[in-house]
């Protein structure tokens, strides 16, 4: 009986991890900022057949290693639907995640303490929320995971000499992925700092031969990528590529750290981004700060670690000035296993049921709140909302019923759950995030993915005209309907028009030009070119030849004024 229900909570969770990280799947192309650029990266190789170096248009891409576009691409070849395949490395990565986290639980302490892993983490809004997203930190997040499960497979329940093995070859994985994986490794210091102080437990084994053999799988890991990359680089002899390998090697890894350039946050910044993103399992932080306190007061390295852990990776990301909430997800799950063996105890108190309460009753009523304001508000604000993002009729009515969907179904979860207020509370973030997929994704594709605009534009060029694009957004190559011609995507706008409208005249009648609003200089005729549409909030001009004033002429001013607009565009 017992095994009968652990397997039904079990496979509760399973179906709802799918619901939540898998609702909307199909039902969207890649949304900027980075996604369309993966997915770019990641057709070019299919198409091209050359995965090594990946390209952005005709520039080399240099600021990422291509592993989120090699699971893209290699995903691609078996759905064979870009829709899909953009999206399913994150998910996979999202649930592998929470099996790792399901399991160490189990083994640390009981099927039912890894069950509440798995929930806390699933619905952590940091978490669920980039799971949803094509971008490279699912992925990251899920190679530092399991580099930590080997490390602690072996630390705490070893020895488990392969899972130890495993452990450093995922946090080399990791590095080939994003840079940082080596943070999994930091695992070590406070194994090692517990080993020497005798706790009991948690044991290195480092006297044993086996031990010493680990850096080799780190660096068998980082080589796979690292060794081919080097000798086709500099076996070409390009510029080109030593500057790529420099670029990715150097710059966007230690010089991103030691000299941050962007995203630039006071040190105590992510003391503020996990009570905000990492709710609802931190808002039990006031009650587990004491109960962690008395655990490891008893010694007991299974809370040690994965705390200490967490501490020592939110140190690393705030020391540089250059600061990013994403940054720290790598920790959440540590921050959840650590949480959950706290967690039974801790939803049988009032207190904490009362916060979860009012956490899911200002939740739904500001949800159903936002949702009856913009049915029954100013009709003018709606028309002004739809029309700069251009949203297609009637789409604010729809998202507006949406919300309100989601706030009533808050509402009622409190209701039907009576006491058991965690269960109202999962039951409304998992319609909050189906609902939003489901419904949202339809709605806002087209302007978002500018789908909308470049289905605009194939509708207006005849079969046979090319198309060239000026200030453009991956998302534009990645969804234009025909080849499109690129001057440059790091080249200042200025010049990439001159370029275009050179090109332009070498075949007038039949080339037509996609300009950002921006990059509309005075050499062009704004009266004989045509507005194509509004696309993540940007106005792009079908620009004909008869429209430019030969030759394509930029004054000073102008070309100031471009150069600001591009650095905050």
């Amino acid at each position: 009986m017992l095994k009968t229900h652990a397997s039904r909570q079990t496979w509760l969770f399973v179906v709802v991890a799918l619901l939540v990280l898998g609702a909307g799947l199909g039902l969207r192309d890649p949304w900027p900022s980075d996604e369309p650029r993966f997915a770019l990266v990641a057709r070019q190789m299919v198409d091209s057949g050359y995965w090594l170096f990946p390209h952005r248009g005709t520039e080399l891409y240099s600021d990422k290693p291509p592993m989120l576009m090699w699971w893209q691409a290699t995903l691609y070849g078996l759905v064979g639907h870009w829709r899909v395949a953009f999206l399913l490395p994150s998910l996979l990565a999202a649930l592998g995640t929470l099996w790792c986290v399901v399991d160490l639980g189990r083994r640390l302490w009981t099927r039912q303490v890894g069950l509440y892993a798995g929930w806390a983490l699933l619905f952590a809004l940091q978490f669920t929320f980039q799971a949803k997203k094509a971008q490279i930190d699912p992925l990251l997040v899920l190679f530092i995971t399991l580099a930590n499960y080997g490390l602690l497979r072996h630390l705490l329940l070893g020895p488990a000499w392969r899972w130890w093995w495993l452990g450093w070859f995922f946090a080399g994985i990791g590095v080939i992925t994003k840079g940082v994986g080596m943070l999994a490794l930091l695992m070590i210091v406070p194994a090692a700092i517990a080993a020497a102080l005798h706790w009991p437990r948690v044991c290195l084994h480092a006297r044993d031969g086996r031990f010493w053999l680990a850096p080799l799988a780190f660096l068998l890991a980082v080589s796979l990528w690292l060794v081919p990359m080097l000798l086709a680089g500099w076996g070409t002899g390009s510029d080109a590529y030593r500057a790529y390998i420099d670029d990715i090697l150097f710059r966007q890894t230690a010089r991103r750290y030691t000299q941050s350039w962007d995203h630039h946050q006071p040190w105590w910044y992510f003391l503020g981004v996990m009570p905000s993103m990492w709710i609802p399992a931190f808002l039990a932080l006031p009650w587990a700060i004491p109960a962690w306190r008395r655990r490891l007061s008893r010694r007991d390295p299974r809370y040690l670690l994965p705390l200490a852990w967490w501490g020592l990776v939110v140190l690393f990301f705030s020391i540089p000035q250059g600061k990013r909430d994403v940054y720290i997800l790598p920790a959440l799950p540590m921050f959840c296993l650590a949480l959950a063996p706290l967690l039974p105890g801790l939803l049988k108190r009032r207190d904490v049921q009362a916060v979860l309460a009012g956490f899911t009753a200002l939740l739904a009523i500001g949800l159903g709140l936002a949702g009856a304001l913009a049915l029954l508000g100013d009709p003018h604000f709606e028309v002004g909302l739809a029309h700069g993002r251009g949203l297609p009729p009637g789409a604010t009515d729809t998202l507006a019923w949406a919300l309100l969907a989601m706030g009533l179904w808050g509402g009622l979860s409190l209701l039907a759950c009576g006491r058991r207020r965690h269960h109202a509370l999962v039951s409304t973030l998992a319609m909050v995030w189906a609902l939003y997929s489901l419904v949202g994704y339809p709605l806002l594709n087209d302007s978002s993915s500018a789908r909308g605009l470049m289905r605009t534009v194939g509708a207006r060029l005849r079969p046979d005209a090319e198309l060239g694009l000026v200030a453009w957004k991956e998302q534009h190559l990645l969804l234009a309907d025909r080849p499109a011609a690129t001057f440059g995507f790091e080249t200042a706008w200025d010049e990439q028009l001159i370029a275009a409208t050179r090109w332009q005249r070498l075949a007038p009648g039949r080339r037509w030009l996609l300009v950002h609003e921006y990059a509309m200089l005075s050499c062009i005729d704004r009266n004989r070119a045509e507005l194509a549409g509004v696309a993540n909030r940007r106005r792009w001009w079908l620009v004909p030849a008869a429209a430019v004033t030969v030759p394509c002429v930029v004054t000073a001013e102008e070309r100031e004024r471009e150069r600001r607009l591009q650095e905050h565009d």
